[in-house]
């Protein structure tokens, strides 16, 4: 191995970048015979496209393929650093290069962090054929990119590299004396470490040949790795959409009663670092969304076990978020009161605003008694059982919506029970103008 393969060599990326098409790694959904970008790259005609993909999974690399397999000028822009004036001397370098009769391809790393304007002044030179947009993304498209250019590009979307992917990469990385020898053990928590990230997997072996070099290492045990690269060893990604679709697993797993499901993600999270207290509100949110009346103590539980981790943080208070994700796992589960609020506010939002009925107005004062607010009202605790059969609390000529349905389950059993009892009640009460 090189004394100091970092003073002497480009990045390691840049050094395995594949230089063709067959040398790309993974993606096959995509490159392979028959497959939809290989198409493309053998129809010798270049079109707008979108890459969408997490960290390290080769956009930048088919990019630059692209425009090398159709002699195009490539233009680089970032959108974290870049901004209009780079729109606009791209715009002037693929004028240039037409004039030359050179195609040119513009990629946008990161499109997702341009604006509105800054997207749309794209527009009007992927219409007239100026320049081939490609843009990568590692963020949901349909969210991030305006309607009017994702209209006008199409999406390809490129899927974490499997391990054995990785470990092509890890064996390229060897063949040029890259890194030094690797035990099995190291070279199987590296691809766990990678979890589908080429360029993380590139840049710990750059950091690895580094400090194996200075400690004079010739071969990277486990042991060595782990003290190495220590808390670095996650594969947690804390934003972007890995965070949410993993947030969204932890929550359906609740909803599906799966308290090992539920464990697994939980600690997926707090392995990579998540607020858990972030976590604690999102089991707040299980409780009142998914069980609801069918289990009260849900609730109560969930803001004890926040209110527990903030008195002892971690690693301690952990234990009272996972107590409290399995009681919600097993608990009962009803969305009753999430689909009947929702209900009512769509029904308020279009209905028109409805008198308060006289009856069910306050009085406080003598005049507003005078004009017959709170007459005719029926006190409930004064009548039987506290309820007043046939009265009713919807303005005045509202049907009975409906909104509130209990299910059979849990304690809403007993609920529906009671609301059925009082129906009857209703029913069998004298009839009267409201």
């Amino acid at each position: 191995m090189p004394r100091d393969a970092s003073s002497t060599h480009p990045p390691l990326a840049e050094r395995l970048r594949p230089a063709s098409l067959g040398q790309v790694i993974g993606q096959q959904q995509l490159l392979g015979e028959g497959k939809p970008l290989r198409m493309a790259f053998e129809s010798g005609q270049a079109h707008s496209c979108i890459l969408w993909g997490p960290p390290g999974t080769g956009k930048t690399t088919i990019a630059r393929l692209m425009a090398d397999a159709f002699d195009a000028r490539f233009i680089t822009i970032s959108a974290v650093l870049g901004g209009v004036k780079d729109i606009r001397e791209a715009v002037e370098q693929a004028q240039v290069a037409l004039g030359q009769g050179r195609r040119t391809i513009v990629f946008v790393d990161e499109v997702h962090r341009f604006n509105k304007s800054q997207q749309d002044a794209f527009l009007p030179h992927v219409e007239s054929g100026l320049f081939t947009f490609i843009g990568a993304t590692t963020e949901n498209p349909s969210f991030e990119v305006n309607s009017a250019l994702l209209s006008r590009a199409t999406v390809y979307v490129l899927q974490p590299l499997s391990e054995s992917d990785l470990s092509q990469i890890l064996g390229r990385a060897q063949d040029i004396e890259a890194i030094p020898a690797l035990e099995p053990e190291a070279t199987e928590r590296l691809v766990a470490y990678a979890d589908g990230d080429a360029r993380r997997l590139l840049n710990t072996l750059e950091t690895l040949a580094v400090v194996a070099e200075h400690e004079q290492i010739d071969t990277i045990s486990d042991a060595w790795l782990l003290k190495v690269l220590g808390e670095r060893l996650r594969r947690y990604d804390k934003g972007g959409e890995q965070f949410y679709d993993t947030i969204s697993a932890l929550h359906k797993s609740v909803r599906g009663s799966d308290p090992d499901a539920a464990l697994y993600w939980l600690v997926r999270m707090l392995d990579g670092g998540v607020d858990p207290r972030y976590v604690a509100r999102r089991m707040i949110r299980m409780a009142t969304e998914d069980i609801g009346l069918a289990d009260p103590r849900a609730l109560r539980m969930s803001l004890d076990a926040s209110e527990v981790y903030e008195r002892l943080g971690s690693p301690e208070g952990e234990l009272a978020l996972a107590e409290c994700l399995v009681y919600l796992a097993v608990a009962p589960k009803s969305n009753a009161v999430y689909t009947a609020f929702n209900q009512a506010r769509a029904f308020v939002k279009q209905d028109g605003t409805r008198p308060v009925p006289m009856r069910l107005r306050n009085a406080p004062t003598k005049l507003m008694k005078e004009l017959d607010y709170g007459k005719g009202y029926r006190y409930a605790h004064d009548e039987e059982g506290a309820f007043a059969p046939g009265e009713r609390y919807l303005p005045d000529g509202m049907s009975d919506p409906g909104f509130y349905q209990p299910v059979e389950r849990g304690l809403e059993i007993k609920i529906a029970e009671k609301m059925r009892s009082l129906r009857e009640l209703n029913a069998r009460a004298p009839k009267k103008a409201n």
